[in-house]
């Protein structure tokens, strides 16, 4: 089997970097060379590509990048890899996008004679790396079956049932997962004002109810103010918006939800959308 992965960012690189450990024959693109070097090198039989062109043998083709608008722009629109991608070929999405964006692609991979698997990534590169990234898998199931064995190279594989709902996962675990880190900020800086050590708060809060997968993972670069960009406030507005507009979308309205989106907006505005989403702890 000829394997193509395009988009090699945070998520991305760990992902293919598994794939070509195993040494299986990988073709990899993206914009920046260097990244691609720092993939190939691990494996035997990865190359690079120079063109979406060059992925016209591949039997299956992952895509993981960082905007739905740039999902569109590599895969259906001129010049995207289902004008080069054989009939028959499975594509497997990785990149957070919304249940409209999924169904353009649906319809399109259709049209192409070709399978579109919706595969929604959790947790972090650190969990990414070691092949323990909950895999969120929407779409045709006996195509799932087909490259589970490369699938299993990636992370844990959870069906879920369509692309659409395999977005709308992602999105969800994305929604409550940003909103629970604006209430671990407020309450740090609630702490902040009561003149109490964040590190010792937070390690007490570890045995409590307050406890939580953001804390565990944010709270020590909250403690050190460390906003290095694991996941940027830019990215995680754009997924909130998503998860908003799905909400709209079938009527519903998610009142706290719409709270963590403002606090985000701030946060942007306030020149902070390079820095991790921790940064909304301290925002002024």
């Amino acid at each position: 089997m000829k394997i193509g992965f395009i988009g090699l960012g945070l998520m991305g690189a760990p992902l293919a970097r598994r794939i070509v450990a195993a040494n299986k024959d990988v073709l990899l693109y993206n914009r920046t060379a260097s990244k691609i070097e720092a993939v190939a090198c691990v494996g035997k039989n990865a190359k690079a590509a120079k063109s979406f062109h060059d992925f016209k043998d591949c039997d299956l083709v992952f895509t993981c990048l960082a905007l739905p608008q740039h999902v569109l722009a590599a895969v259906v629109e001129e010049g995207g890899i289902y004008e080069c991608l054989p009939q028959g070929a499975i594509h497997v999405e990785c990149s957070t996008i919304g249940t409209d964006t999924s169904r353009a692609i649906a319809e399109s991979a259709k049209k192409k004679g070709m399978q579109y698997l919706q595969c929604t990534l959790n947790k972090s590169p650190v969990q990414a790396e070691k092949g323990e990234t909950p895999l969120f898998l929407g779409g045709d199931k006996q195509a799932v079956d087909k490259i589970k064995d490369v699938l299993s190279l990636m992370g844990t594989i959870h069906y879920v049932g369509t692309q659409e709902q395999a977005c709308a996962v992602k999105i969800l675990s994305n929604l409550m997962g940003m909103s629970n880190l604006a209430v671990l900020a407020e309450g740090i800086k609630l702490g902040d004002a009561l003149g109490i050590d964040r590190e010792k708060l937070l390690e007490l809060l570890t045995v409590t109810g307050a406890h939580s997968f953001q804390m565990a993972v944010r709270g020590p670069w909250i403690a050190h103010k460390d906003y290095n960009p694991r996941f940027s406030v830019d990215l995680a507005l754009k997924d909130i918006r998503l998860g908003y507009k799905m909400a709209q979308e079938v009527q519903y309205e998610p009142t706290l939800m719409a709270d963590t989106m403002k606090r985000f907006e701030e946060a942007q505005k306030q020149g902070l959308g390079q820095q991790d989403c921790a940064a909304v702890t301290d925002m002024k």
